[in-house]
């Protein structure tokens, strides 16, 4: 694993201050200006440059804690805020006792918010990558398993290397990727084959040996290796340590050493108490011992599920809803007394009022913030392949309980169509029976070896605004194959809830079908 610092912010003064020595550097060091010059000149301007270069390493202010340190000051410092960066810049010290009195004694946290970090995540497992990825305010670019053929690198846990079933592991984890390779082999001429027309044009057969890659990943482990590009504030990065450093798996723990590793020296003042407390250390053990000793004494198994998306819970006046928020934007009437005057308007009424709502609405827009009113909750059975899509939508609440093989595999058709489904339920088999027997000495480890494939359950609830985001993004023809599904399924299940305000839902691609037919008279 490895955790590289790639960048973070600094005033834009401290940039210029360097940026201008780089360039008098330069054209007091041209050979045709400093050729010429007597030797006693050349010392003279080297020890010039070097005096200059000590000044500007002499106030250490390559840090983001300036910015910090500035901001902070506005809401009791009269003086313009340019002004107050400068002071900051040449007081870096100062500055430092500013944040640390202002974000840790008085508790104005927000401040940290100012200072922004860009790692390089590398060497990590697909199951850490869901922690790390739990965070809602960062931002977040991984690696792809849609359009990368990827190689066998795999991460052993900590807790794994030292069992008995070291071995056992390693021997399951290369049969799934000799797997993974065999049937991109094989879907590779099936998806040529199928879409022939498409594979006749040689811009084509990129995203076709694309699709062999994104159905022939269901066979590879959670515990292969992936990289990722994160953005994230010094406020969310100091709570992401600090909860990473209590979590059950020892491969987050350890990216919580290294992240923070990687910036303690850069800004001490902002990224201070990591340590988990001990609500964050203890609660989850907590949580299983108590549930364990009192529902599920008699049960070790998943209750059967008929349906993979279930919608729970659900405003049953959504339409109505959304609408009075709108009328309440623009009137004089408090919430209560618009909803009333919206639930007496004619259907046909409601109808106009969602059209301008709506109106010149583009598939890059969202819908307007009074979609927000009211929330609608899932519980929804995916594939880890899915889920890799549905843990974007930070958003949302997303609760999750473990992978598990008594939820079953999402097989694709690709592989049923080819012929390949002895073969993949085989590894997909193999990868559960080793499951049980990790499961039997850590649960929380079991879950590596399991495949792409294999499903866990999720409760997801997000408001109607964000409900558009998701159906445009994932029921759009370019997005993959299996969280479309998912996403058309709570779409439709929606619409059926709120017909007016989810009139427009669906992929981008289709909006503007949808939205003709829905101002159609």
């Amino acid at each position: 694993m490895k955790i590289i610092l790639a960048g973070y912010n600094l005033d834009i003064e401290t940039l210029r201050e360097l940026n201008e020595f780089v360039e008098q550097v330069a054209k007091r060091l041209d050979p045709a200006a400093f050729e010429p010059l007597s030797s006693p000149d050349k010392g003279k301007m080297l020890r010039k440059l070097r005096e200059e270069a000590a000044e500007l390493a002499a106030r250490r202010n390559l840090t983001p804690e300036t910015l910090s340190a500035a901001y902070a000051r506005i809401s009791r410092d009269p003086r313009p805020v340019d002004e107050l960066r400068q002071i900051a810049r040449q007081e870096v010290e100062r500055a430092r006792k500013s944040n640390t009195n202002i974000i840790f004694g008085l508790g104005h946290s927000s401040v940290a918010e100012h200072a922004v970090f860009n790692f390089d995540v590398i060497g990590v497992s697909r199951l850490a990558v869901e922690s790390i990825e739990h965070f809602r305010l960062a931002s977040f670019t991984e690696k792809s398993q849609r359009y990368i053929l990827f190689k066998d690198d795999f991460v052993i846990p900590a807790e794994i290397r030292n069992s008995a079933l070291k071995d056992k592991f390693i021997g399951v984890i290369r049969e799934q990727n000799q797997a993974y390779h065999q049937l991109y082999e094989a879907l590779r001429p099936y998806f040529l084959e199928k879409y022939r027309e498409l594979a006749a044009n040689s811009k084509n057969r990129n995203m076709l040996e694309g699709w062999a890659k994104e159905d022939a990943r269901y066979v590879i482990s959670l515990a292969t290796q992936t990289q990722l590009g994160m953005t994230i504030n010094a406020r969310s990065l100091e709570n992401m340590v600090s909860v990473c450093s209590a979590h059950s798996l020892s491969e987050v723990r350890e990216y919580a050493r290294r992240l923070y590793r990687a910036t303690e020296n850069i800004a001490p003042s902002l990224i201070k108490y990591v340590t988990p407390t001990p609500y964050l250390k203890d609660k989850s053990a907590e949580i299983h011992r108590f549930v364990r000793e009192n529902f599920f004494q008699n049960r070790d198994h998943f209750p059967e599920t008929v349906d993979d998306v279930l919608l729970l819970e659900y405003p049953t006046d959504a339409d109505d809803r959304i609408l009075a928020a709108a009328l309440f934007r623009v009137g004089k009437d408090n919430y209560e007394k618009a909803l009333k005057k919206v639930k007496k308007l004619e259907p046909v009424r409601k109808k106009q009022f969602f059209r301008e709502l709506f109106r010149h609405i583009n598939p890059w827009d969202g819908v307007l913030r009074e979609f927000e009113i009211g929330y609608f909750t899932f519980q929804i059975i995916l594939s880890a392949s899915a889920f890799g899509q549905l843990k974007r939508h930070r958003m949302a609440t997303l609760i999750t309980q473990d992978y598990h093989p008594e939820l079953g595999i999402t097989i694709p058709d690709s592989i049923l169509q080819s012929g390949e489904e002895s073969r993949f339920r085989e590894i997909t088999g193999r990868s559960a029976d080793l499951f049980r027997e990790m499961e039997a000495i850590n649960p929380a480890v079991a879950p590596y070896i399991l495949t792409n494939a294999h499903r866990r359950r999720v409760l997801f609830q997000l408001n109607l605004r964000e409900l558009y985001h998701f159906s445009r993004l994932r029921e759009d023809q370019h997005a993959q194959w299996d969280i479309r599904n998912i996403a058309r399924k709570m779409r439709l299940l929606v619409q059926e809830k709120a017909p007016l305000a989810a009139a427009l839902m669906g992929g981008k691609d289709t909006l503007a079908e949808i939205y003709q037919n829905f101002f159609r008279e």
